[in-house]
Order: structure tokens, then C-alpha cells, then sequence
């Protein structure tokens, strides 16, 4: 059986490839277009996850879409009825895109399905399935259990806007859900909104600036108190009810009413790209402890509901590590398990697990303990005539490796000199992190390293964290976790005895003054609050990255790497060579390695470019 399931039209659009009920391909549009978030209809991402499985669009079953758009459609409608005359600009702005496109999309998706193949774009069988399902789907079929609580939680599908089920065998039954306007992710993103970054972009910043909090500070319990008692309502099962009083983006062009949120916390609206003050640290941590308070209520309910060892995580607010580690470490199941594309990428993935298992009545199998996301790495890879060709077309000096050992040893040495390295190897990764295929490493032991990348490489904020990296079977020397991490969804904190102690009146200095001092003997990935969002490398996943990592802990006798995300910010993770090398040169990246090549930035040819290319991207 062969399903193509597609996410589009909202952000982070894909497509995914069940060929034979195993994942044959997967990948975000934007990766293809270089439009960050692009939410187009995933063409190019479908065409590759068919060229990858070596199908047309006559060899599959059917292609299901993961969401249903006349619920949403009754969504807005609702909504707007519910809170009329209020909205009545956004309702005029929002009507026309509806009656226009998304009431009519079965039919622009087969048009666009057409555009692949004339013939059978307009014949292959076309499902729709919940969003929430999807969530559900994406996170329980291709985990390693037998059965499992599931637990989804983002901003809004149709309706839900978080969901509770259980999944057993080859059927999900959905137990209880939660409906907008109420909703955790929409309560997050307004604080991103609020502090200054985007929305549905930015969430993750909110998450990196919460530990620069002071967290026995009168501030941060003030801000507490005033978002539980001014903006929500939470009960003990960890529904909530959000006051529309002080939001507006149910039926508003914008998030908060920030006149109310000005008064009720004492201040104004940060400005993005703005100076960062204290009082903007202490709220993003006072709305992460709620969240965390939240989702962990959410936890305990759904183990209550279903009486399940384990649970399956997956939704936007998935994506937040902090919340994913207080679950696994003060939650009541034994075991949990993230997708890796936990936002609406990953619907792509569960609605098309949800057609093989529910709609068409296969039977799912598992292997103990082994996931069926093939470390993640389900995206596009290229060979050495492709990167000979890019060599040649820019009059690249490079040198070549015909064995692993010699590569990883070379490249190790320059890591260990606090070189800087664009590592490109194998198939692009799944999901938001890049995890060892298209990333940018670093010396986690030096302690410029996080500033440098930052600024000179990602030309981003100063105060956002970076990962580390580390060999899974030395995780337990460095971090304080015996559970894997391959998927970078889980905080782990750094051994008690690699940590040096923070000096006193430590939570009162300057912002930059708390980034800058040096935390312990792995500083370029130790977050402010001795905390790390964590990769363990494995080599039956990822034998280059591993081997790289084996060959640097025999030269520094160090086993961690920093590792961040191959693109520069507000560009797409890079995906062909090309992106790679034209990355590279743009930025102040040492080497590049990709595949078995190594260049190094002082024997290329100048680097040439019409104009600021900074300008053309738009700021995450």
C-alpha cells in the first residue's frame, strides 16, 4: 500500500511517502523553495517523496490531506457570530480568501496533484482527516509501543486545540479534546507576540529567553499570579479557559489587547529586534512555568483516562523541551515518545498513518524499543557527482576523504582548533532540528563559541542557546538523563560536577552579563539554568556523525559537540550542496564538509553577490 499524506496552506507545508506502509520520504516545502514556513502546496516536496520511493502519482492508494477545511470554515464562522460586531474587519479581510480557496480545496489540491501528473492527479483517491487525528497519528504509529496514551497540544485545528487519546494495535480512539478559543499554544504564541517575535516562528526564542528569568524574584511571582487569576482559568485536569477580554485573536488582526496587557504586567509591547530588559525575561519565564504547569496536568489526565505505561507526544507545543522534560521526569508514565516533526509538518506524516491503519484496516507492527522515523533523516541526499558539479561551477578548492576514518579525523582536529564546521552529509533531516545531516558544529568545550555563532554565523540574537550533541553511550557523563535523545525534544540537565557556581546576586546583572559567564566545562551549550536541549548520537542512525564525534573525543577526550541548524536565520535548513556552499561563504564558517569533501574558506575564490542578501530574508 502506498499513501502520500500532505500538510499545506497554514505553515511549515509537507508532504510524506508510506510506501508499503514503511516511511520511504518526507520533507518541508520550504526547504525546496528557501521560503522559511512557506505554506504553499508542498509540489516540490511531493515530487521528491515520489521520486524517492520511485512512484507515480497512478501507484498510489490515495493522498490524504490532514486537515478537514469545512469544520474550520464552521470554526470561523462561529467564532465570528459568537463575538459580533466585535472582529467585523478581520471577518471582511478573512471571507473572501475563504470562499475563494479554501472552500473549494479539494479541488486546488487536485489541480495542484494535476500539475504532477495530468492524468492520474485528477483520479487518485483524496481523504481528508481530523488535525488532531493527524497529531495523534504522526505521534503514536511510528513509536515503539504496543499501546500508548497520546497526548497533542498546539495552537488550533478545526476545533481542538489539544487532545487526549489512546492508541492500540492499528486504532486511535480520541478521548477528550479541549476547543478553541482555549488553547495553550494560542495562550504561548501570544506572549511571542507579546515579547517582541513572531508568531508561529518565535516561540522557540520565548522558550531560550525564560531561563535569563530570575526565578526567586517578586517579579516573576507577580506575573504568575497575574496571568492565573486576569487571563486564564486552570483546572485541575489541565483544561483551561482563556479570558477574551484580554485577547484578540479569535477575531482581531493582532494577538493581546495590549493596552490591557500593558496595564496588567507594566509595560508596553516590546518592539521586535528591540534592547531586552529584565522585566521581558521575567515574563517569558512566568508564562513558560504555566505552560509547563499546564501540559503536565494534561499529562496526568491522560494517564488517568487511559491507565497507559507509556505516551506519545506530538503538536506545536510538543516543541517545547523544557515542558517534554518535567513530563518524563515528574510525570506517572514510564516512558515518552516525541515526534520529530511534532508541528504541522508531522500532519503530513499522521494523515497518512492514519489512512493506512484506520481508513484502510492495516495492521501496525513494532519492533521493542526501535521507532519507525529511521533517526529522522527521510529527506533528499546527494551524491559526489552533485558536489563535484558545485565545485566546478564556483571554482572551489576542496579536498577529498575516501575513508571515513581520515575524514572524521581531519575534521575532528579543526573542530578541536575552535574551528567552525558546515556539516553536510547524507539524507536532510525531518522536523525543526537538524540532527547531524545539515548542521553547523562546534567545540561545546569553548567558550566564545556559542557568541561567535550567533553573531558572525547565524546572525542572530546573542542570548539564543545552542544543543549539544553528544555520543548516547557517554550521555551519563555529561548530562544528568539515562534516556536517549535522538530527536533533540528533551532537556537534560549538566552533571552537578562539570558546573561552575554562579556568582552571587548572579540573577540581578545585566542580561549579557549572565550570557557571558561561564557556567562549566562544556559552555557553549550550557543554558543559564545548567540545562541542555539534548542529542544523543547513535551509530546505527547516524554512523558519519557518531564516527565524527568518536574521532573528537579521542583528540580532546571530550564526547559533546555544539550543534545548530545548517541556514543562517530566516532561511530554511539548507538542502541541496548549493544552499550548503552558498551558506558557507556567506557567513563566517571555517569548513565545509560535504560528503567526503572538505573546503576551506581561505582557498576559495572571493565570494561575489549583487546585493545585501541579509535583506532579501525575512527575520524568524
Amino acid at each position: 500500500m502506498n499513501i502520500l499524506g500532505i500538510s499545506a496552506f497554514y505553515h511549515d507545508s509537507a508532504a510524506v511517502l508510506l510506501k508499503k506502509g514503511e516511511i520511504a520520504a518526507a520533507a518541508q516545502e520550504e526547504r525546496f523553495t528557501r521560503k522559511k514556513q512557506d505554506p504553499a502546496f508542498p509540489a516540490r516536496a511531493a515530487a521528491f517523496c515520489l521520486q524517492q520511493g520511485g512512484l507515480s502519482l497512478s501507484d498510489l492508494d490515495a493522498v490524504v490531506f490532514y486537515d478537514k477545511p469545512l469544520l474550520k470554515f464552521e470554526r470561523l464562522l462561529e467564532t465570528y457570530y459568537a463575538f459580533a460586531p466585535r472582529g467585523f474587519r478581520s471577518f471582511l479581510m478573512a471571507m473572501p480568501i475563504w470562499t475563494k480557496e479554501k472552500l473549494f480545496l479539494k479541488k486546488l489540491i487536485r489541480d495542484e496533484l494535476a500539475k504532477i501528473d495530468p492524468a492520474s492527479g485528477r483520479r487518485v483517491q483524496l481523504l481528508f482527516t481530523d488535525h488532531h487525528l493527524a497529531h495523534s497519528a504522526s505521534a503514536y504509529y511510528p513509536s515503539p509501543y504496543d499501546e500508548s496514551a497520546i497526548l497533542t497540544v498546539d495552537g488550533v485545528g478545526e476545533w481542538a486545540t489539544a487532545s487526549i487519546g489512546f492508541g492500540k494495535g492499528r486504532e486511535i480512539e480520541l478521548l477528550r479534546e479541549m476547543k478553541f478559543p482555549h488553547s495553550v499554544g494560542l495562550l504561548y504564541s501570544a506572549f511571542t507576540y507579546y515579547l517582541g517575535f513572531r508568531v508561529n516562528s518565535g516561540e522557540y526564542k520565548l522558550m531560550g529567553l525564560a531561563p535569563y528569568g530570575d526565578p526567586g524574584s517578586e517579579r516573576v511571582k507577580r506575573y504568575r499570579k497575574a496571568i492565573c487569576e486576569h487571563l486564564l482559568d486552570l483546572k485541575d485536569d489541565g483544561s483551561l479557559w482563556l479570558n477574551q477580554d484580554y485577547f484578540d485573536y479569535a477575531t482581531g488582526l493582532t494577538m493581546v489587547q495590549e493596552e490591557k496587557w500593558e496595564r496588567l504586567f507594566g509595560f508596553s509591547r516590546r518592539s521586535p529586534e528591540s534592547e531586552m530588559e529584565q522585566c521581558h525575561s521575567d515574563l517569558a519565564l512566568a508564562i513558560q512555568q504555566v505552560t509547563e504547569e499546564i501540559v503536565l496536568r494534561m499529562a496526568k489526565t491522560a494517564k488517568v483516562l487511559t491507565g497507559a505505561k507509556t505516551l506519545c507526544l506530538s503538536g506545536g507545543v510538543a516543541l517545547n523541551c523544557v515542558a517534554n522534560g518535567r513530563i518524563l521526569r515528574e510525570g506517572p508514565f514510564e516512558d515518552v515518545w516525541i515526534q520529530s516533526a511534532a508541528g504541522d509538518a508531522g500532519g503530513a506524516l499522521g494523515a497518512a498513518y492514519a489512512a493506512q491503519h484506520m481508513y484502510f484496516k492495516k495492521d501496525r507492527t513494532t519492533t521493542r524499543g526501535v521507532d519507525r522515523m529511521q533517526g529522522s533523516y527521510l529527506g533528499p541526499e546527494f551524491g559526489e557527482f552533485e558536489i563535484e558539479a558545485l565545485a566546478k561551477k564556483y571554482k572551489a578548492a576542496y579536498r577529498h576523504y575516501d575513508q571515513r576514518e581520515r575524514l572524521s579525523a581531519a575534521v575532528a582536529g579543526e573542530l578541536a582548533q575552535g574551528k567552525a564546521v558546515g556539516w553536510f552529509q547524507g539524507r536532510m533531516e525531518w522536523g525543526p532540528r537538524a540532527l547531524g545531516n545539515r548542521s553547523i558544529l562546534g567545540d561545546a568545550r569553548n567558550k566564545e563559541m556559542q557568541k561567535r555563532l550567533n553573531l558572525q554565523i547565524k546572525f542572530r540574537e546573542s542570548f539564543r542557546p545552542f544543543a549539544p550533541s553528544v555520543l548516547a553511550e557517554d550521555v551519563e557523563a555529561y548530562f544528568e538523563t539515562d534516556r536517549p535523545s535522538p530527536y533533540m525534544l528533551l532537556i537534560a540537565d549538566v552533571q552537578p560536577q562539570r558546573r561552575n557556581p554562579l556568582p552571587e546576586n548572579y540573577h540581578q546583572q545585566p542580561l549579557r552579563d549572565k550570557l557571558y559567564f561561564v557556567r562549566s566545562d562544556i559552555p557553549a551549550v550550557t543554558h543559564l539554568d545548567y540545562s541542555a536541549r539534548l542529542q544523543t548520537v547513535h551509530e546505527e542512525t547516524n554512523p558519519r556523525f557518531w564516527s565524527l564525534l568518536k574521532a573528537f573525543k579521542a583528540q580532546t577526550g571530550c564526547s559533546v559537540l555544539v550543534n545548530t541548524s545548517f541556514n543562517v536565520r530566516g532561511e530554511p535548513i539548507v538542502c541541496t550542496p548549493e544552499d550548503a556552499y552558498r551558506c558557507f561563504m556567506r557567513t563566517d564558517m571555517d569548513f565545509l564538509v560535504l560528503g567526503n569533501f572538505v573546503f576551506d574558506k581561505t582557498e576559495q575564490p572571493p565570494w561575489k553577490e549583487a546585493r545585501d542578501w541579509r535583506q532579501e530574508l525575512v527575520l524568524d
